[in-house]
């Protein structure tokens, strides 16, 4: 999802999940009851709330604060601390400017964990345990908008929550300096959950690391990276990819962003970074859009190629996207013309481009936005958008398939209301990018409440797939109890197609090509992402 706007059009840069940011929570003493559930963490005692059911335990410290020495530099151990903290409130997103889906956060002090857990579950417990990374491009979103209950109440596991760094804070490389600490973070939260499972209830032994769009290709990322090595038992990859940035253009880019702020001298270029206040490393991030970078100590092998070549950790696996990926990132294009439309396709597939417009014709859809849907399909079935959805979809999946149990899935409620319901007037949104979220995560919106907006067949599916992501988190096999489909692994040539009302169903990998052409898009050169070349930036047309 893009930053400037509640729909993440990707079309200038990666796009990732759309989140808000909530006010700060700081550990000072409130009202308490007796009732309420404490736990202690091996660095304090921490109190949450039961809701419904389910116990919250929020804005718990996994690292110190990475302010001062501590910016652009990896995470360290969080402190102590010795009466009982309030977990009542989620910590503050970190440093990000403002979207359309949030507000401007210039917090550094941001790394915070939270734990969801069925009400009554005891220490040593042994509940498996989801860790749920969220997306945003890695230029914004926050944790706070990831509510686990309803994947806690109803499978009896336990789901975690963290914020890690982004954009210039979480990702800029330098010469001398390393970056991917968003990565480093993560894996930070992904030991602190592995230290503190037990206490919760959970098993540390049986983590499964989640996430959809940013947080996918950092899962991806994980499954490549030594430092992520035995975190995890299972993986699941929503609506991403696994592209990174090479380390020398990484540190090209980092040294030019550096030098936009005055910090020109390399001797003394990080510590000139690290006086700056936060507020105007953020102000110059705006015409950033930093990713993970490869070949470093952090990743040292592109997790594309490493996963190509076998080598990442070889454990059950759900992969997928949604039907309509582009329909969000297509946003951008609204009030485009079917003339603007061909010379866009023109100017992005160069000599192809009368192949794509026989393929994907305006007349073939409908209504004022019909230019805006054939853009869609294009982003969506070739991937445009870092690799996600469509053909590199199931390239990855088979990939994963080739070495290691993988069960490979496709969102496919045409009927979603909308990232923001209502808006554009008379806009299908399909099954975007994001759009399955709502269904996992209740609380997830863009300034709107989705769920509001759900039928009840649209209910019925969220429960569906509350209940096959859980029995995954359980069973490293997403296999519930009936009446749901069967879902088979990716080595039957089958997917499960997710539908609303209890109508998911298996389709074959075939059915799956043609409704995305893929063998169109097979004969076109790739990026490393997986991702259709173009002939130059996917850029909007010009009104």
């Amino acid at each position: 999802m893009i930053r400037s706007g509640p729909l993440r059009t990707a079309v200038i840069g990666v796009a990732m999940a759309v989140l808000s940011a909530l006010p700060t929570a700081t550990p000072q003493a409130t009202a308490a009851s007796r009732a309420d559930p404490i736990v202690r963490t091996d660095k304090g005692v921490v109190r949450g709330t039961t809701v419904e059911g389910v116990d919250k335990f929020l804005g718990i410290p996994f690292a110190a604060p990475p302010v001062g020495d501590r910016r652009l530099a990896p995470p360290a151990p969080a402190p102590r601390w010795h009466d009982v903290r309030p977990a009542t409130a989620y910590g503050p997103a970190c440093a990000q400017l403002p979207s359309g889906n949030g507000p401007r956060s210039d917090a550094e002090d941001c790394l915070y964990a939270n734990v969801f857990r069925p009400s009554g579950a005891r220490r040593h417990g042994r509940l498996p345990v989801l860790f749920y990374i969220y997306g945003g491009g890695l230029q914004n979103g926050g944790a706070q908008q990831y509510d686990g209950a309803k994947i806690a109440a109803d499978n009896d596991v336990i789901v975690v929550t963290a914020n890690y760094r982004l954009n210039v804070f979480g990702l800029l490389t330098l010469p001398g300096l390393s970056g991917d600490y968003a990565l480093l973070d993560q894996q930070a939260a992904l030991r602190w959950t592995r230290a503190n499972a037990a206490a919760f209830g959970g098993d540390p032994d049986a983590v499964t690391v989640g996430g959809e769009s940013a947080g996918a290709i950092s899962v991806c990322a994980h499954l490549t990276a030594p430092g992520s090595a035995g975190l995890f038992r299972g993986a699941i990859l929503q609506s991403g990819g696994c592209g990174t940035t090479p380390l020398d253009q990484a540190r090209t880019s980092g040294t030019a962003f550096a030098r936009s702020v005055g910090c020109t001298d390399p001797a003394t270029m990080v510590a000139c970074l690290r006086a700056k206040p936060a507020a105007e490393l953020l102000d110059a991030s705006a015409t950033t859009n930093l990713t993970l970078v490869s070949g470093g100590d952090v990743l040292p092998v592109p997790p594309a190629d490493a996963v190509a070549a076998g080598r990442f950790a070889h454990v059950p696996v759900i992969t997928g996207a949604t039907r309509d990926e582009g329909r969000t990132f297509a946003l951008g294009f609204v009030g485009t013309t079917a003339e603007q439309y061909e010379a866009w396709v023109r100017g992005t597939f160069g000599t192809r481009a009368d192949e794509v417009l026989r393929h994907y014709p305006v007349s073939a859809y409908t209504g004022p936005y019909a230019p805006v849907y054939a853009v869609a399909a294009i982003l969506t079935d070739a991937g445009l958008v870092g690799g996600i959805g469509g053909c590199p979809n199931l390239s990855l999946a088979g990939r994963l398939s080739a070495r290691t149990r993988t069960y490979l899935y496709q969102f496919d409620d045409r009927g979603f209301p909308g990232l923001t319901p209502g808006r554009p007037a008379g806009y299908e949104w399909g099954a975007p990018h994001a759009g399955d979220l709502p269904y996992l995560f209740p609380s997830f919106d863009n300034g709107t409440p989705i769920t509001p907006y759900f039928t009840a067949a649209q209910h019925r599916l969220a429960d569906d797939m509350s209940h096959y992501w859980g029995a995954f988190v359980r069973r490293g096999a997403p296999a519930p109890r009936q009446p749901l489909a069967y879902w088979p692994t990716l080595r039957s040539q089958t997917l499960l197609d997710l539908r609303p009302g209890g109508h998911s169903t298996r389709i074959s990998v075939a059915e799956y090509r043609t409704q995305h052409q893929c063998d169109f898009w097979d004969a076109a050169p790739r990026n490393a992402d997986g991702s259709v070349r173009t002939t130059g930036r996917i850029a909007l047309p010009t009104r």
